[in-house]
Formats: structure tokens, sequence, C-alpha cells
């Protein structure tokens, strides 16, 4: 879904996606996004390419429990964000979890653009996975065994090698940060064809408009 060759005259539709995968809203605007896809596979050929953003670049990497994160940041806010949060997930027909631990994003970020070398289709399929584990499974975002495992679960290859050494893959993620997010103030933020944005959690249906305008 994520990469398929141009066929049957089919127009491509590139996608880039700029997501932190600690973002919620970010996990909402890709279940809708794949809605999207998927009501529009026989119109166009899709290629999306995934790229990091750091929400918050101080946060710990050995991980703190993400509630306690979430009332030290956002105060008496924190408790009706994840009520309001919890009622988006149902919307989507999944669990929102607040269990478990937080931290910094940086690990994800190295492995999902390792994964798209390996094949864009791979690289979506891992970030579903991710955000999959953290949100509704209660995964710690930097667990080595976590991201190895959701590498596993997309087919790719070499993950717990790469993850291994903390240098590899950083130079490219910086230079992605520096591209991609340097420009945008949150995410999720999409650009559609190199010109057409979104920003936010958008319905299915405001991505089928913009796949219109987008092939015209």
């Amino acid at each position: 879904m994520a990469q398929s060759t141009n066929t049957a005259g089919k127009k491509l539709i590139k996608i880039d996606v700029t997501s932190d995968s600690v973002c919620p809203w970010c996990y909402v605007g890709k279940t809708n996004l794949d809605k999207a896809l998927a009501l529009s596979k026989d119109q166009y050929d899709f290629e999306i390419n995934w790229h990091p953003f750091l929400l918050n670049p101080s946060a710990p990497k050995e991980g703190v429990n993400k509630i306690d994160y979430y009332r030290n940041k956002f105060g008496s806010r924190a408790d009706q964000m994840s009520v309001r949060m919890s009622q988006v997930f149902k919307e989507i027909g999944m669990e929102y979890s607040m269990s478990g631990l937080t931290g910094c994003s940086l690990e994800s970020h190295r492995l999902i653009l390792f994964a798209g070398k390996q094949g864009l289709d791979k690289q979506h399929n891992l970030v579903e996975e991710i955000f999959k584990g953290y949100f509704t499974q209660a995964k710690f975002i930097g667990d080595r065994n976590f991201l190895v495992e959701s590498a596993r679960k997309a087919g790719i290859e070499g993950a717990a090698e790469f993850l291994d050494d903390p240098k590899m893959g950083l130079e490219e993620v910086n230079e992605e940060l520096e591209k991609h997010s340097a420009n945008i103030s949150g995410v999720p933020h999409y650009v559609i064809n190199g010109k057409h944005q979104l920003s936010g959690g958008q319905p299915a249906e405001v991505f089928l408009r913009a796949f219109q305008v987008a092939a015209n």
C-alpha cells in the first residue's frame, strides 16, 4: 500500500509524512490515511515516505512513567487530554493506553529511516507496529527489544545489529529533522505531491479530497 509501481495508467501520489512516534494524533492520522489509501487503491498508486520529528528532544532516554510525565508537562489538563484521546481512539477502533513508560523517540526514528532503505512498504508497516505497541500495548518507545520485534513483524532485516551501533543512521536523522521539521510547528504534517499540505489527525475524507486535488 505504501509503495507501488505505476500501473494501468494510474496517477502516482507521493505523500511525505512528518511524525513523532510518541504523538497520538500521528497514529490517528495514519489510521485515517490508511483508510483513504484503501478506498483509493483502484484510482491511484501511492508512495509514502516517513520523516522524523521530535516533540521533546530532551525527553529522557531511560524512560519515565507516562502519566507522571504528562501531568508534569500539562498540569491539570493532562487528565482531560487523556480522556479525550481515549474517545478519539475508540472512534477509530482502538483502545488508548496511558500505561507504561515514555521517553526519547530517537531510536525509533533511526529504525524507521533504516527500514525505508528496505522498502517504503516495510517502513510504513514498521510505523504501524511502533504506534500500535506504544499507544495500545504499553510498550516503551526506547525499548530495544520492542523495536527489534516491531522490525521483525514488518519484515525488516538487520534491525538488531543496526540499533546496537548508536551512531548508525544518526546523521541521517539529523539531516531529516533539519529538512522536514524546521519549518513546521507540529505533527502530523503531510505534503502531497510536493505541494499540497495537511496538518493534524485528519479524517479519511480530507485525505480523499486532497488526493483528488493533487491528481489534477
